[in-house]
């Protein structure tokens, strides 16, 4: 490929492939116990950590990630105790972050906002070794995480109060699970964009339970999406000019719909054979 030549795009390349291959095994998850927009407000909470570190002069990546995980452990502790809704939960963190980010990016000197643009809609080909570095240690244990307890994320997701009443640690396993979204976002933040991050979690596991016959391959097969539509979204990208996060989302969309329009002729042959 043409395109490899250049270091930057090697680089970008790999942090797609890695972005594609963690956010869908913490998406399929939210997916499964219908918080399939977590990841967007958890990308609004990353908004007001972005803005921090870039006001403070602090790294964005690092600031956003506490502050992700931070929100994320008080909305879980939050909804354990009763005291407010899943949905009301994700809506406090959707207007939270927008308007701490707002707040915060209002009172930085100048040319910090045009900064924060990289964060919002990604700015892939900016990777550098140390973000790649970075990227590489976070995306390796979201998916040994979601890989070695993905049996209990599954009980979990399927029936919360049976999963309690036999035993297992519902609420360290949620608080786990929720950091794991907040990890996800912040690693996926330059390559798609806080914006359109929860779209690269839930649309390739969309995509996976259209065909898959059972969890187990809807997970694997997610994976193997969420990579692909990387690898398809940034070449593509290179060679139309277009941003790759962008790309990458509408390749994965692109591949919902066909796979839509295949499953449905394919349940509408089997009724007429």
């Amino acid at each position: 490929m043409e395109f490899l030549q250049y270091d930057f795009m090697q680089r970008a390349l790999m942090a797609a492939m890695l972005v594609g291959l963690a956010a869908p095994s913490v998406g399929i998850f939210l997916v499964q116990r219908r918080l399939a927009l977590m990841g967007d407000g958890m990308g609004h909470v990353a908004l007001t950590g972005v803005a921090l570190g870039l006001l403070t002069g602090w790294a964005p990546i690092g600031v956003a990630l506490v502050t992700a995980a931070t929100g994320a452990i008080v909305i879980e502790l939050l909804r354990h105790r009763g005291r407010t809704t899943s949905d009301l939960a994700l809506a406090i963190m959707f207007y939270g972050g927008i308007a701490g980010g707002v707040v915060l990016i209002a009172k930085a000197p100048g040319g910090t906002a045009a900064s924060l643009n990289q964060y919002l809609f990604g700015a892939i080909t900016t990777t550098t070794p140390q973000d790649l570095a970075v990227f590489a240690v976070l995306a390796a244990l979201i998916l040994l995480v979601t890989i070695g307890l993905g049996r209990h994320f599954f009980a979990i997701a399927n029936d919360e109060e049976y999963a309690r009443a036999t035993g297992m640690p519902v609420l360290p396993l949620n608080v786990v699970l929720a950091v794991l979204t907040a990890t996800t976002v912040v690693v996926s933040m330059r390559v798609v964009g806080l914006l359109l991050i929860s779209a690269l979690m839930v649309v390739p596991v969309a995509t996976a339970q259209l065909v898959a016959g059972s969890f187990r391959s809807a997970f694997a097969l997610s994976l193997a999406i969420g990579l692909g539509c990387a690898v398809v979204g940034v070449t593509a990208s290179y060679y139309t000019n277009t941003p790759s996060g962008g790309s990458i989302v509408l390749t994965t969309i692109a591949l919902f719909a066909a796979t839509a329009i295949f499953a449905s002729l394919r349940r509408t042959l089997g009724r007429s054979a």
